[in-house]
């Protein structure tokens, strides 16, 4: 194919595979690209994703990753806030912080249709973390430390409230939540059968009298809240943790270095207790045994990176205690996305992994009692 003329696109706008063509390339990326070969990666409930290699003008990377929405428009409709915050998140707020993140090339979005496109850097070779495998101590404290890039920039800051879909949950949404978790309780145990330990059903259903309390409390920490950062999120560097099980000083940067750990999939953003994505991560991420040789060195290190981004009136024993308290983050993010989500084979491994892991977690941490005296 001959070379096309980069120019302004006839729509920014793409929401089909087929529209990717290398004019509309061209015109996207702002140089020319001769030629496209498109394959789609992974398999998002709320969208789809394709990486696109191209035979392009040097100046344009080899590769790029273009997500689109989901095809059926009724669908889209029904997350156009999900949508609008992710590229919300890559053109307003990650320039204000420091949490890894892939570059963005290309993002337009209609907020009446939910249509949009976004074509961000592709960051092969980097290993796409496996939540039902698991992730080794190493990769749980590089994924901590890159967490500390997005809460401690803007911890408590009070101007993140003006930017449009970024909230911190009230009264009603507390009822609500709680509304809905019993009957999604019920689906996921029974759309789950022996793939859960009875200890987990048990505190389960000792979550339920306390997910209303829980999502007011600690209200007086506040910060950007990933939503669902988990290993199938995050990008590792190659060479990270080896089978050894080694801290990740082999990585590119050392183990708290830049690029080691990449994180994606900004929908679920929202303002909240920071430490709940802390203890999503680590709760979901480790095998039992493994957290509870490791979690304090990994909450301590997502400290220390929190003070080196000018978090200053937050000791270690608070880290703590938060990281305890969040553990119910586990739950309840699983509970929902299975319960009212596309059910897939490795879904229902997956969210089971993850259920299992954060109850014995939570049993471990005592983090109902504490819930109960907040």
């Amino acid at each position: 194919m001959s070379a096309t003329t980069p120019a302004t696109p006839p729509s920014p706008i793409v929401t089909e595979p087929e529209e990717l063509t290398a004019a509309w390339l061209s015109a996207a990326l702002g140089a020319p690209v001769h030629g496209v070969e498109r394959e789609q990666v992974g398999t998002g409930q709320m969208g789809t994703c394709y990486r696109l290699r191209l035979d392009a003008d040097p100046a344009l990377p080899r590769t790029v990753l273009v997500k689109l929405p989901a095809a059926d428009p009724a669908s889209r409709a029904l997350v156009i806030g999900a949508y609008a915050i992710e590229l919300r998140f890559y053109r307003e707020i990650a320039p204000t912080v420091a949490v890894a993140v892939p570059s963005v090339h290309h993002q337009a979005i209609d907020l009446e249709t939910g249509a949009f496109t976004l074509v961000m850097q592709d960051l092969a070779p980097a290993v796409q973390g496996d939540q039902i495998a698991g992730c080794t101590p190493g990769q749980a404290r590089a994924a901590a430390v890159n967490l500390a890039g997005l809460h401690g920039p803007r911890w408590c800051d009070d101007s993140l409230s003006d930017i449009e879909g970024l909230t911190i949950q009230g009264p009603e949404d507390a009822a609500l939540l709680a509304e809905f978790y019993g009957p999604a309780l019920e689906i996921f145990v029974d759309g789950l059968g022996d793939l859960l330990e009875p200890a987990t059903v048990e505190t389960l259903r000792q979550t339920l009298d306390l997910a209303e309390r829980w999502t007011l409390a600690r209200g007086e920490r506040f910060g950007l809240v990933h939503g669902d950062y988990r290993l199938d999120n995050l990008m590792f560097a190659p060479g990270l943790d080896g089978p050894d099980g080694s801290d990740g000083s082999d990585g590119p940067d050392g183990p708290d270095g830049p690029g080691v750990v990449t994180a994606l999939d900004w929908q679920t953003l929202s303002l909240g207790l920071p430490a709940r994505d802390l203890a999503y991560l680590v709760g979901t991420g480790l095998e039992v045994a493994d957290r509870r040789a490791h979690e304090e060195a990994v909450v301590a290190a997502y400290h220390s990176a929190l003070a080196s981004h000018g978090v200053g009136d937050y000791d270690r024993a608070s880290a703590w205690e938060d990281y305890r308290f969040a553990m119910m983050q586990g739950p309840l993010v699983s509970v929902f996305g299975c319960a009212y989500g596309a059910r897939t084979e490795r879904g229902d491994l997956m969210f089971a992994a993850m259920v299992n892991r954060s109850c014995a977690a939570i049993r471990d941490l005592d983090t109902l009692a504490l819930v109960a005296s907040s």
